[in-house]
């Protein structure tokens, strides 16, 4: 597939990520393993925990695909908790063990320039998970993250039905510290500006909170009325369901969305309670990531694992080798075709006691 050069422009901070030690896979202490950092140790930098993901599926895929290119190499982890500060240590400190290869998942994609750019004075390989970090990041691997805010918003006018034309919505959006959040808002927005009657309501929410998104569904309700609303967009599913416990406080009930298929997300939409989720396939961006940290350990190159190119956000560093996954909207109707099918959970762990019913009306079991 020829690369094509994408501009990407996103006007926002970056993400939190993740650091905690491991060696081969396991999961170790943060002190230096001494296994010789410089030829066999792989860096790991995830973010946040509020998102479920990161410690449920992203970091054990990449470790295992790690180990599974690589037996005798280390993989170094941590996981900032949403702090930027933290993040900075974790980095430096792979730095000052020798670790040749860091993979980053950003907590906030300004402040890395100068960590990535100290890093490649002394040889140092970026490569930036998930979330574009600033600075020069040797590739970038994610998921088209426009596209993914356009399916939210026809998933939401879908929900709606006849009456979306009419309808007014409010718009519960990411961190305004992750890179990724604008790219959502923006995809949502060339929907919902056209298809709805009016977002009424719009808040970005810290740290992609779902006790802070409760909060200000709470304030819309108060601003709004109960029926000042018809429909509300939820940048992730974590952030629904705090959205969703505001709205059933007031009695209320209206299609919401999310993201991520999380656990306790498919449940709500199997309910009712939730309208639909987005599913990102983890397994493929985490092989793909892994991959190229392997090969670029041992100074090959990873033009078969790429097929675009990405500019940074500030536009200073340009055309990293990229690749850029698609996603699914998930609804009831196709969780058993997809969440399922492909194992991401397990039928048994999605249809506990509560959610039986509601499973067997799916199909799921």
């Amino acid at each position: 597939m020829n690369a094509m050069t994408r501009r990407i422009v996103i006007g926002t901070a970056a993400v939190s990520m993740a650091v905690s030690l491991a060696a081969c896979g396991k999961a170790g202490d943060d002190k230096d393993s001494g296994s010789g950092g410089d030829s066999k140790t792989i860096g790991l930098l995830l973010p946040e925990n509020k998102t479920t993901r990161y410690e449920t599926f992203d970091r054990p895929m990449i470790e295992a695909k790690i180990k599974a290119l690589c037996s005798d190499c280390d993989v170094k982890y941590n996981n900032a908790g949403g702090d930027a500060e933290t993040q900075k240590k974790q980095f430096d400190s792979l730095v000052t063990q020798g670790v040749k290869v860091i993979i980053l998942d950003t907590v906030d994609y300004k402040a890395v320039k100068s960590w990535v750019q100290q890093a490649e004075k002394k040889g140092v390989k970026v490569v930036a998970y998930d979330r574009l970090a600033e600075g020069p990041i040797s590739a970038y691997i994610s998921y088209d993250n426009e596209k993914i805010g356009r399916l939210q918003g026809e998933a939401l006018v879908k929900a709606l039905g006849d009456k979306a034309k009419s309808s007014n919505v409010v718009m519960i959006n990411g961190s305004p510290l992750d890179p990724n959040a604008p790219f959502f808002k923006k995809g949502a927005h060339s929907v919902l500006d056209t298809q709805v009657k009016k977002v009424v309501y719009e808040q970005d929410i810290p740290d992609w909170s779902p006790d802070e998104a409760n909060k200000k569904m709470g304030a819309a309700l108060d601003s709004l009325g109960k029926n000042g609303f018809q429909g509300v967009y939820s940048a992730n599913d974590g952030m629904a369901g705090g959205i969703i416990t505001a709205l059933k406080k007031q009695g209320v009930k209206v299609p919401v969305g999310g993201q991520d298929s999380e656990l306790a997300g498919l449940q709500r939409i199997l309910a009712g309670e939730q309208s639909f989720s987005i599913y990102k396939q983890i397994k493929p961006q985490a092989d793909t990531t892994a991959g190229i940290a392997v090969k670029l350990l041992k100074g090959e190159k990873f033009d078969d694992l790429v097929n675009t190119k990405v500019d940074s956000l500030s536009g200073e560093f340009k055309g990293t080798p990229s690749r850029l996954y698609d996603a699914t909207v998930v609804t009831k109707e196709n969780i058993g075709s997809t969440i399922v099918a492909d194992k991401v959970y397990k039928a048994s762990e999605i249809c506990t006691p509560e959610y039986k019913k509601a499973c067997d009306a799916a199909g799921i079991k």
